[in-house]
């Protein structure tokens, strides 16, 4: 569902509680929504930048993501690098909580 300003309505936060992540097919793109132990938001591609493995399932800490495979990780805000072997940021996407509901501009 397409909301005036260009953001997609993907989830609600209930289905993707505190410290967890899953991923969302939302116009064509899979994004991953990551929903950190201290209640932000932030949405990313569902791939590695270094084996094109799905980060679906990946460990959070903080800000970062790690990738199940090989461990590279990546700041949730920007996409950046924050751990080897990766070497390639991520892309991120803008996102915008209201009343419980997760909304994603692809």
């Amino acid at each position: 569902m397409l909301v005036s300003d260009g953001f997609h309505f993907v989830t609600t936060l209930d289905e993707v509680p505190q410290g967890t992540n899953k991923a969302f097919m939302v116009e064509g793109q899979d994004v991953l929504i990551c929903h950190t132990k201290t209640g932000e938001v932030y949405a990313v591609i569902n791939l590695c930048s270094h084996a094109l493995q799905k980060m679906e399932g990946g460990r959070m800490r903080g800000y970062k993501i790690m990738c199940p495979l090989h461990g590279a990780s990546f700041d949730m805000r920007t996409g950046a690098v924050t751990g080897a072997p990766a070497y390639e940021p991520i892309k991120v996407f803008p996102v915008k909580v209201e009343d419980g509901r997760v909304y994603v501009q692809v």
